[in-house]
């Protein structure tokens, strides 16, 4: 793999890779292949150095639509990409009137101009890589400097943790254990960037960020709507015919609730901004009556059931039609 002058071949991944394969190979490959974790092996230092480079080429878009037009000569410092495409015109008009020649000539803004484009691609690879393995020089006597890639990291955190903020501990590959405190309000896919926690730069370029994403566990009665919460709220027989008051959890502590009486199933009460809680933004909490059953057979409670159909004004099913 260190061999290789393909970048997406270091990373393992086809050439249509979206950035979340890039980045879930990135991830694997660095462990494996992180020098904390292969004291003494050269061989996994140098690997592990190509794939941060090939990382951070290909999941910049800039830099990977130069890379995927031009390959690594798209890569080189003072590369002129309207030069280029000028000159690949130029050749191909060439190539097709039978004309011979070994240097491109484009006209630009300042006019004539000509640029040798038969660049030695292990020499351009040997800038990209300078001082990565084993301290090896560029050839031309060049060192690209460039900033560490991103790492991903995802933590998972129950809904009570997501919405009052919470800290978490997180082991990052090359580095000592980080501490970082997840805000009020988070929700699954949100982010947090931690400046220079990432991979380490190249050539004495700056380490990368650590983005650290949250995925919320899923809760037993709680759905989260945006900034709104919804819970379906059981209530018996008794309570739901007779009205009541129920205590009502809330991300700011409980909160009384008053059932009215002859609630239906599926009513839904609201209490305002007794949601979500993020920054100066406040959610509601919607509250959805589920009323249950008893779910013991009672002779007595059979009984009462049948005296209670007298008390409808009217057919449940009074109207029902396709």
């Amino acid at each position: 793999m260190a061999e290789s002058k393909d970048l997406y071949a270091i990373l393992g991944v086809k050439r249509g890779a979206t950035r979340d394969e890039l980045r879930r190979a990135y991830r694997k490959l660095a462990r494996q292949n992180h020098p904390d974790m292969n004291p003494g092996d050269k061989a996994a230092e140098e690997r592990f150095k190509h794939i941060s480079v090939a990382y951070e080429i290909l999941y910049d878009p800039a830099k990977r639509k130069l890379y995927d037009e031009f390959g690594l000569d798209g890569l080189r410092t003072g590369f002129d990409a309207n030069n280029a495409r000028e000159y690949q015109a130029w050749a191909r008009a060439r190539d097709a009137g039978g004309a011979r020649g070994g240097r491109g000539v484009g006209t630009g803004p300042g006019g004539a101009g000509g640029f040798d484009f038969d660049f030695d691609l292990g020499d351009l690879f040997g800038d990209l890589f300078a001082g990565q393995a084993g301290g090896a020089r560029p050839r031309r006597g060049r060192s690209r400097v460039a900033a560490g890639a991103d790492v991903l990291a995802s933590v998972d955190v129950d809904l009570a943790q997501a919405l009052a903020g919470t800290e978490v501990k997180l082991e990052v590959p090359g580095q000592d254990v980080v501490t970082v405190r997840i805000p009020p309000g988070a929700d699954t896919g949100s982010r947090l960037r931690v400046a220079g926690r990432g991979a380490p730069g190249v050539n004495g370029g700056p380490p990368g960020d650590l983005v650290i994403e949250t995925r919320v566990r899923p809760h037993p009665f709680f759905v989260r709507q945006g900034l709104d919460l919804r819970l379906r709220l059981p209530l018996t027989l008794a309570e739901a015919y007779g009205g009541t008051h129920v205590d009502v959890p809330t991300p700011t502590g409980t909160v009384k609730l008053r059932v009215p009486p002859l609630s239906q199933q599926g009513t839904e009460l609201r209490l305002a901004g007794k949601g979500v809680r993020r920054g100066s933004e406040r959610g509601d909490l919607f509250v959805i009556l589920e009323v249950r059953l008893p779910d013991k057979d009672d002779a007595d409670v059979r009984a009462s059931c049948l005296d209670a159909e007298r008390a409808y004004s009217a057919p449940v099913r009074a109207g029902l039609h396709l």
